[in-house]
């Protein structure tokens, strides 16, 4: 007798018979619970395969020792001690996109990261001084941006690199990106803020037909690096939003926290998370979406803050956040308005895409490549699925610049491969290592867009 023909079998129902009692493994914790998934570990090892630090670099034991194992370790033993390979991990999350079981391996690596920090690294050490440094660009691109062109030049000055190598351990390879001359911020006053921006929404909406006072409107969370560095892309995604007919606005935040997460710099990227909740939980409250030009400040408010913080207006920040592309994707014709247009003369022709971890881990990761499928004159080729290597800070320093390199390989064979000799990536720091190993010139999707839609 087959099982669909024995007595009591319902294909359609879960054939339990009793409802599954999970067993509480540690029921003496309560604070950062992850047994429910570091008992969904079932040690298949996949995201060790899938880890690109662990395929360069033969001392780093990879995502499922740092993630579940070190978990029931910790919990076992109150006085085991977190072990120093997880500060090699890059948190390029790619074992979460990779665990087929759902495992929260980034919330443990963080998790993990943070004690390890708080608890056993030196606070005197100059690691733990170069990597707080290195956590929060934010500062330091705001000393920066009071004299660009100074700091432009000093911290690409060949003898002031090798200093800041010999004492910080800050690699000396690369060349700093500069800071631009006008911030985003500034540009956004400067352009009547979001008064103009309602201005020329309403004056879109009008133009396409639509209901002057529609509830179109979004919160711009532009990060450190594109409001110091590349505003250009901050003032690309205004444009593109306000063609659409969306009010922006641009509420105080902080950093988004990655790279202090990835440091273990939690309580850093906590006042930096209130100063964020300050800034946009009105907005929120008054019905705006959030919006970020970089897939790193996406993910984090979107996984990081909800799996770390417990702060009210979290879940609402967390729920209502999309990475800007992502947006208009769900919201509009994007084929059809770029199928109606041609790429400007002065605009590359050909690209290189690469999709940054970040992105993968959204969803996100071919998104531009099958967007501009749809502009004619344009050809946009994936240059494949390894990771760029640099993972924010991490390949800034100096005993880990060697791996972010190796781990970099790939995509820069992959690059020179392609037909486009400019390459394009939704990330800031996957665009200085595409710059770094190939020499192409790199730009932002939102720029490209710009430059057809509004231009």
């Amino acid at each position: 007798m087959s099982d669909a023909e024995q007595p009591g079998f319902a294909p359609t129902q879960p054939n339990t018979g009793t409802e599954f009692e999970p067993v509480q493994v540690f029921p003496e914790v309560t604070d950062s619970d992850l047994r429910s998934g570091a008992d969904s570990c079932y040690k298949c090892s996949t995201c060790d395969v899938n880890c690109p630090v662990a395929a360069v670099d033969d001392s780093f034991p990879g995502p499922k020792f740092q993630g579940p194992e070190q978990w029931r370790l910790h919990q076992r033993d109150e006085e085991h001690e977190i072990d120093d390979s997880i500060m090699s991990c890059s948190n390029c999350m790619r074992c979460d996109n990779a665990c087929p079981s759902g495992v929260p391996l980034s919330q443990m690596h963080n998790t993990a990261r943070a004690e390890y920090v708080s608890e056993q690294m030196s606070h005197r050490s100059v690691e733990y001084w170069r990597n707080r440094l290195l956590s929060n660009y934010r500062l330091s691109a705001w000393a920066a941006s009071k004299a660009p062109r100074v700091a432009n030049w000093m911290l690409n000055f060949g003898p002031a690199r090798r200093l800041l190598e010999a004492t910080l351990g800050i690699t000396a390879e690369r060349e700093f990106p500069a800071f631009a001359t006008e911030t985003f911020r500034r540009w956004w006053q400067r352009r009547g803020g979001a008064a103009a921006s309602r201005a020329r929404a309403v004056a879109a909406r009008q133009r396409r037909g639509l209901d002057a006072d529609a509830d179109k409107k979004v919160a711009y969370f532009h990060g450190c690096y594109s409001n110091y560095n590349t505003p250009e892309v901050g003032r690309a995604l205004v444009r593109v939003y306000e063609h659409f007919g969306y009010e922006v606005v641009v509420p105080k935040q902080g950093c988004s926290g990655t790279p202090m997460f990835a440091n273990g710099m939690i309580d850093d990227a906590a006042r930096h998370k209130d100063r964020t909740l300050e800034g946009f939980t009105p907005e929120l409250d008054a019905g705006y979406d959030v919006i970020a030009s970089c897939t790193s400040c996406s993910m984090a408010l979107r996984q990081e803050y909800p799996e770390l913080f417990e702060d009210a207006g979290v879940d609402a920040l967390a729920g209502r956040t999309y990475e800007g592309i992502e947006y208009l994707r769900i919201h509009e014709d994007l084929p059809g308005a770029l199928a109606e247009e041609e790429a400007p003369a002065d605009f590359p022709d050909a690209f290189a895409y690469h999709a940054p971890c970040h992105a993968r881990n959204q969803g996100l990761a071919r998104q531009a490549v099958e967007l501009f499928r749809h502009l004619e004159g344009v050809t946009i080729e994936d240059v494949g699925e390894s990771c760029s290597g640099i993972s924010g800070t991490y390949g800034w320093k100096q005993e880990k610049y060697e791996v972010s390199m190796q781990i970099g390989e790939d995509m820069f064979e992959h690059m020179h491969d392609a037909a486009g000799t400019t390459g394009m990536t939704e990330c800031p720091t996957c665009a200085m290592q595409m710059e770094h190993g190939t020499s192409y010139p790199i730009r932002h999707p939102l720029e490209l867009l710009a430059a057809v839609l509004t231009d």
